[in-house]
């Protein structure tokens, strides 16, 4: 994701946004999943924890685990020593930063389990909302100084683990959760959360379709491997696992002037549509090719920017398509943090999905090569 704080973001389409007392886009919801509450992620790099922590939530739900409220900073914690890793292995000449992507926080889930946010909020001394701009800062110059060094001793993870646990807290070994004590593993198992459950999809021609690749964005600092199909079937595959009760973690760029959280909608708008005009009216769209999909990557108009979780389907007032996604910008827009994106602005900005393998169509599994 660009790194960009929170605020510089919403600072960007503020100006970008034009104010409206009545939205001008009028949606009818075909298909709102159950979800958990909207949240900010205030001034981190940490979308791809509230997307794909909420996915998991609205996942347990559809389980038919009840409503969970689980740590997004968990992830954020047990997934900075894995960067830095990374990092110090390729000798600095890789992204250390704070942004990851959804496959993240399913490497967590497998290797270090859940835990409620109850427990591990990332807040400490009174806190009450999360600004990661000294830890990141921190972390980021104690990594190049590491690369930087002849040698490396072998204290260094602990002095990684040792500003996280100062910023973040420390990470407790067991905990209490709905009446019982617990620990992050078997609190994973008892709500039944398997990670081999969800894969990851992309659309891009400089892969083969319909095998696996690593997808070629900064954040993939863990290599993370996603099935390359034609962008249709992206976006067929979207609408089914919402239409059978599956929701969706969405990566994106968002950098797009249609892309307005404040107005509540993302659409492709065309080059000649004015900034006073963009939101006072329906305008038609940009029409998406797999081609242009592929020269927007190329060209870098299309970046691994912001990750958001898909929660529905809807139409507006003229009949268009539209995805309804869950941001973690708070809830200060017409629709109370929720998003409605148009099919051509997903086919077009789209960098990857992930959903559980239940919700994939046997059509497309036969043709994936393994």
């Amino acid at each position: 994701m660009k790194k960009l704080l929170f605020f510089a973001i919403v600072a960007l389409y503020a100006l970008s946004a034009h104010s409206q007392d009545k939205p001008v886009y009028t949606f009818t919801d075909i298909v709102n999943l159950d979800r958990t509450g909207t949240k900010d992620q205030c001034r981190t790099g940490t979308c791809w924890s509230y997307a794909t922590g909420s996915f998991i939530e609205s996942e347990l739900m559809r389980m038919g685990k009840g409503e969970h409220d689980l740590s997004e900073m968990y992830n954020v914690r047990m997934t900075y020593p894995k960067k830095a890793e990374m990092y110090l292995r390729y000798q600095g000449k890789t992204q250390f930063s704070a942004g990851s992507l959804s496959h993240d926080v399913i490497n967590t889930i497998a290797n270090y389990g859940v835990m409620p946010e109850a427990v591990y909020s990332g807040l400490k001394n009174g806190e009450t909302e999360h600004n990661h701009g000294e830890m990141d800062a921190v972390l980021e110059a104690m990594m190049k100084a590491l690369t930087e060094q002849r040698t490396v001793s072998e204290s260094w993870l602990m002095a990684v683990n040792g500003v996280l646990d100062a910023y973040l807290g420390d990470v407790p070994e067991s905990f209490e959760y709905q009446g019982k004590k617990t620990n992050a593993i078997a609190l994973r198992d008892e709500l039944g959360l398997d990670a081999d459950d969800y894969v990851s999809f992309s659309s891009f021609t400089h892969h083969p379709f319909n095998e696996k690749f690593v997808l070629e964005v900064p954040d993939n600092f863990s290599n993370g491997m996603y099935y390359n199909v034609p962008m249709n079937d992206l976006l067929s595959m979207t609408e089914a696992a919402l239409k059978s009760g599956y929701t969706v973690a969405w990566d994106a760029d968002v950098s797009e002037k249609g892309f307005s959280f404040r107005n509540g909608v993302a659409v492709l708008m065309k080059d000649d549509v004015k900034r006073e005009e963009m939101f006072t009216k329906v305008h038609e769209e940009v029409a998406v090719t797999q081609a242009s999909r592929q020269a927007a990557f190329d060209m870098h108009t299309t970046t691994d920017d912001h990750l958001m979780h898909i929660i529905g389907m809807a139409k507006d007032q003229n009949g268009n398509s539209y995805f309804i996604i869950k941001n973690s910008w708070g809830n200060e827009n017409p629709y109370g943090g929720l998003q409605y994106v148009s099919y051509n602005y997903f086919l077009m900005k789209t960098v990857g999905i992930l959903l559980h393998r239940d919700a994939v169509s046997k059509a497309i599994y036969k043709n994936l090569k393994d």
